[in-house]
Formats: C-alpha cells, sequence, structure tokens
C-alpha cells in the first residue's frame, strides 16, 4: 500500500486580542487622520495585546480552533511550527504553546521569515509530511508587533496590529499544495527592520559586550511598496508554472494583509478579478505571520472558501523575503 505523501489543508483558526485601536485614537498621538490612514492603508482599525496578553495564549486558541476544525486531537499532532519575529521568549515559544495545547508527541520550534513566515512555514511544513517523516502538521503564523512599535512614528504606528492564525496539514492521498515559489533578497533588508540596539558593556580593561536591546521598527514605506508590487505578482506566476495552472483557475487571491493600495495593485497586475481577493486588513491591520491565515480562516467560517476551491496566496516584507503557493482548500 503506498504511503500517503501529499499534504492537505484540513482545518484553520484564528484569535485576535480584545482591545481595538481605532484610527481616530491614533490622531491623539501623532499628527494624522482617518481619512489619511485609510486612504493610504486601507486599515480602519487594529488589535493590540494588553500587558495579560501573550502570544503563547493567542497561538494556543487559534490552535485550538484549527485543530477542532480539522479533527484532529492535540496528542496526535507530530509537528508544531510557530511562524513569529515576536516571541514571549527569545530562544522561542513553540514548545510553550505545544505544552499548552497537550501535544505531547509533537516536537516544535520557531521559524523566523517576518511578514513571509506564514508561507515560508507552509512550504516548510509539506517537505517534512512529502518525505513521509510526519503525518498531521500545525502551523501557526502568529505576531505581537505592537511590542516594538515606535507610537509616536507615524509611518509605522498606523499600520501594525497583533493576533495568530492556524491551520493544520494533513498527509493525504492527492496533493493539494499544487505549486509554490520562495525568494529572499538581503541586500534590502534596510528597507525594513527591527534592529539590534544593543548597549555596550565593560566587563574588565579591554574586554567589551553588548547588552542586548532592539530598536523599534523601521520600514521605508515608499520601498517596501514598490518592492510587494513588483515582486509579489512575479512569485505568484512563478508559483502558478510551478503547479501548471494559470490565474483563470485561481478561485481566491489571499495575500499578506499588508496595506490595502498592495493588494489592489497587485490584483490589477494578476489581472484578477477584485471579487477574488480576500481582505481584511480594515479590520485588522499588518498582523505579519498572521495576516493570512486569519484572512483564510475568517473566509472559510463566512462560507466564501469552499472545499477544492483554489487559492493563491503571498508573503512578503522583511528579509526583504517574499513567496506564494497555491493549494486547494480540504481534502
Amino acid at each position: 500500500m503506498q504511503p500517503n505523501l501529499g499534504i492537505a489543508i484540513t482545518g484553520s483558526g484564528f484569535a485576535v486580542p480584545a482591545t481595538t485601536l481605532e484610527n481616530q485614537v491614533l490622531t491623539q498621538l501623532v499628527e494624522t487622520s482617518d481619512e489619511w490612514i485609510t486612504t493610504r492603508t486601507g486599515i480602519k482599525q487594529r488589535r493590540l495585546a494588553s500587558s495579560s496578553d501573550s502570544l503563547r495564549l493567542l497561538a494556543t486558541s487559534a490552535s485550538l480552533q484549527a485543530l477542532a476544525s480539522a479533527g484532529v486531537a492535540p496528542d496526535e499532532i507530530d509537528l508544531i511550527l510557530l511562524a513569529t519575529s515576536t516571541p514571549d521568549d527569545l530562544f522561542g515559544s513553540a514548545c510553550h504553546i505545544q505544552a499548552e495545547l497537550g501535544a505531547i508527541k509533537a516536537v516544535a520550534f520557531d521559524l523566523t521569515a517576518a511578514c513571509s513566515g506564514f508561507v515560508f512555514g507552509l512550504v516548510t511544513a509539506a517537505q517534512f509530511i512529502r518525505t513521509g517523516v510526519y503525518q498531521n502538521v500545525l502551523l501557526i503564523g502568529a505576531d505581537i508587533l505592537s511590542r516594538w512599535v515606535d507610537w509616536h512614528d507615524r509611518r509605522t504606528c498606523i499600520l501594525f496590529g497583533d493576533g495568530a492564525g492556524a491551520v493544520v496539514l494533513q498527509a493525504n492521498q492527492s496533493d493539494r499544495l499544487l505549486g509554490f515559489a520562495l525568494k529572499s533578497d538581503g541586500r534590502q533588508n534596510h528597507f525594513l527592520n527591527l534592529a539590534d540596539n544593543s548597549s555596550t558593556q565593560e566587563l574588565a580593561p579591554g574586554i567589551e559586550v553588548n547588552q542586548g536591546s532592539y530598536a523599534p521598527i523601521s520600514m521605508n514605506g515608499q520601498e517596501v511598496y514598490r518592492f510587494a508590487v513588483q515582486k509579489v505578482p512575479e512569485v505568484i506566476d512563478k508559483a502558478l508554472f510551478a503547479a501548471n495552472l494559470t490565474i483563470e483557475h485561481i478561485d481566491w487571491l489571499i495575500l499578506h494583509q499588508a496595506n490595502q493600495r498592495i493588494l489592489d495593485s497587485v490584483a490589477e497586475r494578476l489581472n484578477i478579478s477584485p471579487q477574488k481577493v480576500i481582505s481584511n486588513v480594515a479590520n485588522y491591520g499588518n498582523t505579519s505571520a498572521a495576516s493570512i491565515p486569519i484572512a483564510l480562516d475568517e473566509a472559510v467560517r463566512a462560507g466564501k472558501i469552499k472545499p477544492n476551491d483554489i487559492i493563491a496566496t503571498s508573503g512578503f516584507g522583511a528579509g526583504l523575503s517574499w513567496g506564494a503557493a497555491i493549494f486547494q482548500w480540504g481534502r
């Protein structure tokens, strides 16, 4: 009997903090307006983690929903991949989530690729299944970027929100991951980063060390916009080519929810109908690695995305990194 070496995405879930920060409140912090933010980004509000929230709790909640949706028990999970740039613990949060879930058989580790993290994680998870190593994988995209925002920098504070999304990938007779492409260009890292800001400490004469710290998020919005509208359509085309499909086969486009103008421009360049573009950036802002699974789960639960629908997805951001994947929803 042939082993199941294909993959299927069989369940999804998401969680966001209870606190909502609307554009109007930001006008009290920086020189801006609701109209200015909405026109340039499409964002109306975002969710912010409070002092009692944690990445672990958001990710665990999203994961439990995804497991229930897939009909998979925590102790059936073989691997947990956490795509995040903002773990609660700098050493990683995946193992803590594993403990919260009671996923006693799972190996767990973090994967860092910023806003591309979910797509990079999806492809990574698929390799473990396709090689027959694991049968059931929990992939989480989660970030709490509000921890690292300068709330007096209007270029960045208007953009980011917090949240977690998760999917379950399972070994399947037919392979539902139809094609993918991943890219990186470290030469452009300076356009979007969360850089080291360590201070020097002298331990003894001639012996100095750095005391670790990070600066707030720094971004050149114009360059990131140019990068996204050029590279995202290209990488989706490459993934479609790998899948032996054309844009006409796509039922839904789910991009990283960075900016509505980027979503609109990419759809226009791909010549895909706006009705096929899934967008919730108005409600959650840019949630980094969480944005794609949050948008996916909302669309599934709203009845938009149905079994066998073909979805093109793309993540893009710091690194700079970008990638795309084409998959069919369900078994």
